[in-house]
């Protein structure tokens, strides 16, 4: 199993829509369940206790074959355009659990 961590700073003409920005990636990311094959488990939250990140994104995948086939899926992609327009920093991590 894989985890895909990904953490996201909006940016400042952004934040006041945070809560609506988070509903609606979390819309989205929860929509590539049963489509992207291997991803396991996924879901979008709201840093509340402030510091460098106001989003998370916690994925977890079958195998790191499947972890690389969802960074070019194209339901994943668009999402990721979106997200693109959003934010200003961006950090990720991927590790075997």
């Amino acid at each position: 199993m894989i985890r895909h961590l990904v953490f996201w700073t909006l940016k400042p003409e952004e934040k006041d829509r945070v809560n609506e920005i988070a509903a609606d990636l979390r819309h989205k990311f929860q929509a590539l369940l049963g489509t992207v094959d291997g991803l396991e488990a996924i879901e979008l939250g709201q840093n509340y206790n402030g510091g460098d990140f106001d989003l998370v994104l916690n994925c977890t995948f079958s195998t790191k074959e499947a972890e690389r086939a969802y960074q070019t899926h194209p339901a994943h992609l668009a999402i990721k355009s979106v997200v693109h327009t959003l934010v200003c920093a961006r950090a990720s991590a991927d590790y075997e659990i």
